[in-house]
C-alpha cells in the first residue's frame, strides 16, 4: 500500500507531465484537412454590404470575410487562401455541420439553443447588435409601436422572425410578417411595397438601406432596438483544437487594437518593449503559437493581412463607410465598449 508521502509524489508527478504536454499542442484533424487542402472554406452571407459581398471580378471583402482572411493568414501563412461559400440562413449550419464549411462567418446571432443542439460552436463576438426596423419615410412612422396590424417583411429561419413575433405579442400589435426565405427576395418585397416595414438586424438595415434602396434618405431605420443580437463565427464541435484557433485569431484582432498594434506598425511593435505586443506578434522569444498548433509569427500575418479589429470596423462599416455605422458597443472596453478580449498569454 503506497503511503500518503508516495500519494503526494505520484500526484506531483502527473501533474508535472500535464504541465510539460500543455506546452503545445497538435493542430486538430480539421487544421490537417485544411493544410492538405490549401484552403479555409469559409460561408458566408451571398451579399451583405460591409460584412460579405463579391464584386464583379468576384473579389470578396466585408467585415466577416476579414476574420476569414484573418484566419487563413495565421493558419496557412496567406490571407488569399480562402473558398468563400455563400449561404443563405437556411442553410448555413447545414453546412457547418455536414463539413461542406470549415467555419460559419455569417451575421449569425449566438443563442444557447445554437450552441447546446446543433452540434456546433461559437467562438468569439465580432459585432455587437440589435434587432431594428425600417419604414420608407413617407409613411410618416417614427416608432416601431406605430405599425400595430401592419405588415413586416422578415426572414425566415432567423432569430429576426422570432424576436417579430415576441415584440409584437408582447405589445398587442398583430404585425403580420411577410415571410421569405432568401435575402434579396425579402429586400424586393420591402422597396415594392408588399409591406410596411422590414425588420431585421440594425446592421443589416443600414447595409440594406446603402447597398439596395435607389435613394437611401427616403428611408427611415426606427429609434427601437428590440433585441440583443451577438454576432460571431461558428465552427462544428468535436475538433476544440480548431475551435480554440478560430476563437483566439479573433481575440488576437481585439487584443491588438487595445495595445495599440496596427497594420501598419506591427513590425516596429514586434520587438518593442511591450510585452502584450510580444507575445501577439511572437516578439523576443515568445511564442503563443505552440499552444495551438501554429507558429510563433500566426498572429502577426493576420494583423499584417487585415489589421486589428479597430481597422477592420473601419474599413468595412465605419463612419467613412456608406453604412456610417458607429463604433457604439463595439468600442474597446477602455472606451465604455463591449469590445474585451481575454489576454494572449
Amino acid at each position: 500500500m503506497k503511503t500518503i508521502r508516495q500519494w503526494k509524489l505520484a500526484t506531483m508527478a502527473i501533474a508535472a507531465t500535464g504541465a510539460l504536454l500543455g506546452t503545445s499542442a497538435h493542430a486538430g484533424a480539421t487544421l490537417d484537412a485544411i493544410k492538405a487542402r490549401g484552403q479555409v472554406v469559409c460561408g458566408v452571407n451571398s451579399g451583405l454590404a460591409g460584412f460579405s459581398g463579391a464584386d464583379s471580378n468576384g473579389k470578396w471583402s466585408g467585415l466577416d470575410v476579414d476574420v476569414c482572411r484573418a484566419v487563413a493568414a495565421a493558419t496557412l501563412g496567406s490571407a488569399d487562401k480562402v473558398k468563400y461559400v455563400p449561404l443563405t440562413s437556411q442553410q448555413r449550419f447545414t453546412a457547418l455541420q455536414s463539413g461542406e464549411i470549415d467555419v460559419l462567418s455569417r451575421n449569425t446571432t449566438f443563442t444557447i439553443t445554437r450552441d447546446a443542439s446543433l452540434g456546433l460552436h461559437m467562438t468569439a463576438v465580432t459585432y455587437y447588435d440589435g434587432q431594428g426596423f425600417m419604414v420608407p419615410k413617407r409613411t410618416g412612422i417614427k416608432s416601431a409601436k406605430q405599425l400595430k396590424g401592419q405588415t413586416v417583411c422578415v426572414q425566415s429561419g432567423t432569430t429576426t422572425e422570432k424576436n417579430l413575433t415576441d415584440f409584437s405579442n408582447a405589445n398587442n400589435l398583430k404585425i403580420k410578417p411577410v415571410v421569405y426565405e432568401k435575402l434579396d427576395a425579402t429586400n424586393a418585397a420591402y422597396f415594392a411595397g408588399r409591406c410596411v416595414a422590414y425588420t431585421t438586424d440594425a446592421s443589416g438595415l443600414a447595409s440594406i438601406r446603402s447597398n439596395e434602396a435607389k435613394n437611401p434618405a427616403d428611408h427611415v431605420i426606427l429609434p427601437e432596438i428590440i433585441s440583443k443580437e451577438p454576432l460571431g463565427p461558428m465552427v462544428r464541435r468535436g475538433d476544440d483544437e480548431w475551435f480554440a484557433i478560430v476563437k483566439w485569431v479573433i481575440h488576437g484582432l481585439v487584443e491588438a487594437e487595445e495595445v495599440g498594434i496596427t497594420q501598419a506598425n506591427w513590425k516596429t511593435q514586434k520587438d518593442s518593449d511591450n510585452p502584450s505586443a510580444n507575445r501577439i506578434l511572437g516578439g523576443k522569444g515568445q511564442d503563443t503559437g505552440k499552444l495551438l498548433g501554429l507558429d510563433a509569427d500566426w498572429m502577426a500575418r493576420a494583423i499584417d493581412a487585415v489589421g486589428n479589429y479597430g481597422e477592420i470596423f473601419d474599413r468595412n462599416v465605419g463612419p467613412k463607410t456608406p453604412l456610417n455605422l458607429p463604433r457604439g458597443v463595439n468600442s474597446q472596453w477602455t472606451q465604455g465598449g463591449l469590445m474585451y478580449a481575454p489576454p494572449l498569454r
